[in-house]
This record gives structure tokens, C-alpha cells and sequence, in this order.
């Protein structure tokens, strides 16, 4: 997801990459917050190598998620706040109209799914059945 992220971006550097996962985290959670349900993961993890004295650093890319519409309002999110762009207020209406889309598209959400059935009767045995009298 992080290649992804730096491709729908235009960015050709790992540099940016801390910045990158945190925003992405972060729209998942905006988008977990709306009631959107993510199909899978975004999770990122810092490792560190050191051979003699040289550190090297780099992000791994646990994610597993591959929902291209999901996908595509979390890289909306994280161009809209990455930096200071110029089409801010473009960005952040586009992104505000996938979520929407998101929160309302059948199967991203757990709103008007039929909740589980009661089990039928009040718990209480009837004096008619069973019983000892």
C-alpha cells in the first residue's frame, strides 16, 4: 500500500515515507470513525538494521488491504494533508464526497444490515408446556 501511496502521489523517494503511514493511518481511522468498515488492514512498521556503524531505517508494509475505493479515499486523505498543497480545499471536498459515498455503498458499512434475530419468546416457559403440573 505504501508503493501505491508514493505512486498516486508522485513521489519518487522513500523520505517521506514516516509522514506517509502516519497519514494513511490516520484516514483509515477518519474513515473507520464515519462508520466506514475497512476490509482489511493498514499497519506499518519502523525497522532498524545496524551493521557496524551504519543505521539503516525503512518502513515496512504489513497492510493487507486492497479495496481499490477504500484505497483511493485513504491516498486522497493523506495528498490532502501531506504537506501543504495548493488544491486543498478541492482535495478535501473530494475526499469528503468518497467517504460519503463509502458510509452510504452496500457493504462498507454495518448500517441497514438486519441485526441478528431474537430468539423467539421472552425466556419465560409457558405454564401450558412442559413442566411438572
Amino acid at each position: 500500500m505504501l508503493n501505491e501511496c508514493r505512486q498516486a502521489l508522485r513521489i519518487t523517494t522513500e523520505a517521506y515515507d514516516g509522514e506517509l503511514c502516519s497519514l494513511m493511518d490516520a484516514g483509515a481511522r477518519d474513515l473507520t470513525i464515519a462508520g466506514v468498515k475497512i476490509p482489511g488492514t493498514v499497519a506499518f512498521q519502523l525497522v532498524t538494521t545496524t551493521v557496524g556503524t551504519a543505521t539503516t531505517s525503512y518502513y515496512q508494509d504489513d497492510s493487507t488491504l486492497t479495496d481499490a475505493l477504500v484505497m483511493r479515499a485513504i491516498f486522497t486523505y493523506t495528498r490532502m494533508h501531506f504537506g501543504s498543497p495548493d488544491d486543498y480545499d478541492r482535495l478535501k471536498e473530494g475526499y469528503n464526497v468518497q467517504k460519503v459515498q463509502l458510509m452510504h455503498a452496500t457493504g462498507y458499512t454495518d448500517y441497514g444490515e438486519d441485526p441478528e434475530p431474537e430468539p423467539e419468546g421472552d425466556g419465560e416457559e409457558d405454564p401450558d408446556e412442559g413442566g411438572d403440573g
